[in-house]
């Protein structure tokens, strides 16, 4: 059962900064997982990992403890609980970037009852975060993306619409919560590019390829002829399934997977696996990094960085990466691009393809 402080903390996520519902999620997530832990852990349910005895967050032990409950736990954790939560993901081999995230999201969820009066301090302040081992991107050569490329059938709207999705996600690096976003007016072309809105952050302004371009134009002129005769389809959304309703991530996830095997690629590549090629396409080409970290939005320049080992670039941008005030703070849940993606679980959509 989810405690009152949860809820406060997620509507101050969600009305005061503005984060996406993805993102609240994540957040909602880490800290029932926390809760779930604690109250496993205040019950003396345990299990013997070898070295050490560590509590086991059994799936039922948040539905046994009330909001109240709840509620007090979280606000009498200290610096040893939190540890101990950390010496429980290391024992049960979470990953590095689940550690941070988790941890990251403890520290802004005390640190807000302390701004709230909830707390004098943030028992979590003191709990370091883990190292920050991140895992090179994995890319796709060009040889890989153009095989994915000729897999739709473009001489109908679907097959169209999702060769045209293939090609946004490639030659501009959105992520898909962004392109399944888009609407009708985000598309210039007259510039050739592409105007993303994120939720709490600035609007940027992405140029698209010509392949991408062409790739729209196809798609669009198709939809427009089915929207001419099907009063249905939206007029506003760019991206649609076959009931003119906007397309979800989880559908477009599910019709590269269908690509994938038909090409003979791994199945194991996801839409993010083209964003990190056209970071990496982009430095092999010459853009440096702060253009890149410009065109993917990304808040912190660290995030970028790890592109460069992957694209062979040199060092010769490091004086002047010096010379920008950038964060160095722990990145956002939306802009992890590295490493593992938040298992959030998308809105199921029916006739979605």
């Amino acid at each position: 059962m989810r405690s009152e402080l949860l809820h406060e903390f997620l509507e101050y996520l969600r009305d005061v900064k503005r984060f996406s519902e993805n993102t609240i999620r994540s957040y909602a997530l880490d800290l029932e997982h926390f809760s779930e832990f604690l109250g496993a852990r205040s019950s003396g349910e345990a299990v013997d990992t070898g070295e050490a005895t560590y509590f086991r967050a059994a799936g039922t032990a948040v539905t046994t403890e009330t909001q109240a409950t709840t509620t007090r736990l979280l606000l009498e954790v200290d610096t040893q609980a939190i540890e101990s939560f950390m010496d429980y993901l290391n024992a049960h081999d979470y990953s590095q970037s689940t550690k941070i995230r988790r941890l990251s999201t403890i520290r802004t969820f005390y640190k807000f009852l302390v701004n709230r009066k909830r707390l004098e301090y943030n028992p979590a302040a003191a709990t370091k975060l883990p190292k920050k081992y991140r895992e090179l991107p994995r890319v796709l050569d060009q040889e890989q993306i153009q095989r994915l490329l000729d897999m739709p059938n473009t001489s109908t709207l679907l097959g169209a619409r999702d060769r045209a999705i293939l090609e946004i996600l490639y030659c501009t690096g959105l992520r898909i919560s962004e392109l399944v976003a888009l609407d009708m007016d985000d598309i210039d072309f007259l510039s050739d590019a592409v105007h993303v809105k994120t939720a709490g952050r600035k609007e940027r302004v992405v140029p698209i390829w010509s392949s991408g371009i062409q790739a729209l134009q196809k798609y669009i002129t198709l939809r427009n002829k089915r929207a001419q005769t099907d009063p249905a389809f939206s007029n506003r959304i760019l991206f649609v399934n076959k009931n003119g309703e906007r397309l979800s991530s989880r559908s477009v996830r599910r019709k590269m997977d269908k690509y994938l095997i038909k090409a003979g690629l791994d199945p194991a590549i996801s839409p993010r696996t083209l964003r990190h090629s056209f970071a990496v396409n982009m430095l092999r080409s010459g853009s440096d990094i702060h253009t890149v970290r410009e065109l993917l939005g990304h808040q912190s320049l660290s995030t970028t960085r790890a592109y460069k080992q992957v694209a062979g670039t040199s060092e010769q941008e490091s004086h002047e990466e010096e010379g920008h005030n950038v964060s160095a703070e722990a990145d956002t849940l939306e802009e992890a691009d590295i490493g593992e993606e938040p298992d959030v679980a998308e809105e199921s959509d029916t006739l979605d393809e």
